[in-house]
């Protein structure tokens, strides 16, 4: 669909890529007319293909409800750490819970992450639950604080409503039938991270980050981030280039099954939160991500929009489900 230029043979990055991360305008997909939005599906692939990192602007979340949810997850954070706990993730299937500082090591040849999480899934009948199925995992929630489950259900929703316009944009980015993407990523089997970085108080451990260097999981993430800083982004020249906050976008990202199901067509790139220098060290850093996953249940095979005979498929079919547990096992 697009110039062959974008299509390099194996690499996820091309060597003329742009230091610079693309602010695409979403509203011309969401609103536009046809042209317009396979102009914007032309970009989103470039981004997706040359660097896997992308600022979305008016993606189409309420700015109030972004604040709010903001607000809710600092004053989560706030709570002393018996009473995070009592929230505490206890099993490697549920993805569900507090996540304490340093129990998370995306970098496993580093030490643990500088971070706490509190992650989120859809909500469902607890009678329905399972301890073999991620997807049929229960959330856990604060006790008489419904004003933080709603707002964090309603931010849920905001993000998947992205996702699944996002979704479209891709595969006419890929040549596609529109809905291919959508309806295998309907059963919203994502998860919704809240994010804290505590002040450094003392010194951390050699090559201790915040959040080591990694790749995500599943097809694409959406995060929301402070001013404090400290993302940053390898390039193709194994440079770290900074993704700083901008007013108005969300930055997005493709993760490691999207790479793997388009053949490296779109790229899962490496990236990392460093500890800034000097006073922002001394702050807490905040941010919220959503990583989008195909259902569970979806087998990963490569499309056939991105390969050939001499572009033969990659990897073996998979299922979205075990290849996440897999990493999961694996992180924690």
């Amino acid at each position: 669909m697009y110039p062959n230029e974008y299509r390099s043979k194996y690499s996820c990055v091309n060597q003329t890529v742009s230091e610079k991360i693309s602010v695409i305008d979403f509203a011309s997909f969401r609103e536009g007319n046809t042209s317009q939005r396979s102009a914007i599906a032309a970009k989103i692939y470039r981004a997706c293909h040359e660097i896997g990192f992308m600022y979305l602007k008016n993606p189409g979340i309420d700015s109030d409800l972004i604040t709010e949810t903001f607000k809710r997850s600092q004053e989560f954070f706030n709570l002393t750490l018996a009473e995070k706990n009592q929230l505490a993730w206890s099993d490697k299937f549920s993805n569900r819970g507090y996540v304490g500082v340093g129990r998370e090591r995306l970098d496993d040849s580093k030490p643990g992450d500088l971070k706490e999480a509190f992650n989120i899934g859809k909500e469902i009948d607890p009678t329905r639950s399972s301890t073999t199925q991620p997807s049929l995992s229960c959330n856990r929630w604060l006790e008489e604080d419904e004003s933080f489950r709603d707002t964090m259900l309603d931010f849920f929703s905001a993000c998947n409503n992205v996702a699944m316009n996002l979704c479209e944009a891709m595969a006419i980015a890929l040549s596609l039938p529109k809905s291919f993407l959508a309806d295998r990523h309907d059963k919203q089997d994502n998860t919704l991270r809240l994010l804290h970085y505590p002040p450094i108080e003392q010194t951390p451990s050699p090559e201790q980050l915040r959040a080591g260097e990694h790749s995500d999981y599943g097809s694409f993430t959406f995060l929301f981030q402070d001013a404090v800083g400290g993302l940053e982004v390898r390039n193709a020249d194994g440079e770290w280039i900074e993704a700083p906050l901008i007013l108005g976008t969300v930055l997005v990202n493709t993760g490691d099954l999207m790479q793997r199901w388009t053949n490296h067509v779109f790229c899962s790139t490496k990236h990392r939160v460093r500890i800034p220098h000097e006073q922002k060290a001394k702050q807490s850093r905040y941010s919220i991500a959503y990583f989008c996953h195909p259902n569970h249940d979806t087998e990963i095979s490569c499309l056939e929009t991105c390969q050939s005979g001499e572009r033969p498929p990659l990897y073996p079919t998979i299922t979205a489900g075990d290849y996440l547990l897999s990493r999961l096992q694996a992180t924690y």
